[in-house]
């Protein structure tokens, strides 16, 4: 398992747009995949979860990965919550 904390630099609010692309990209992984928001933690792959939890730019959030492309899943969901990646 590995983790990284990363800060949020998409522009306001994720919408249901940012967070679709972000469930599609995470889905495409076999690892699991986890974000922790304060004291929620869902899973990346759920489009309801991700609804669940409010993204400001700026925020504070840890990304969990688990499995046997954990490396390629924390970059490519890093790189897209950090804006690196679209």
């Amino acid at each position: 398992m590995i983790t990284r904390t990363v800060n949020v630099k998409l522009p306001k609010n994720l919408s249901a747009s940012p967070v679709a692309l972000l469930v599609q990209k995470a889905s495409k992984f076999d690892s699991i995949i986890y974000i922790e928001a304060g004291e929620r933690k869902v899973n990346a792959k759920s489009i309801m979860g991700m609804m669940s939890i409010t993204l400001d730019e700026g925020d504070e959030l840890m990304i969990r990965c688990d499995g046997d492309d954990e490396s390629d899943a924390l970059s490519t969901v890093e790189g897209f919550l950090t804006g690196a990646q679209a």
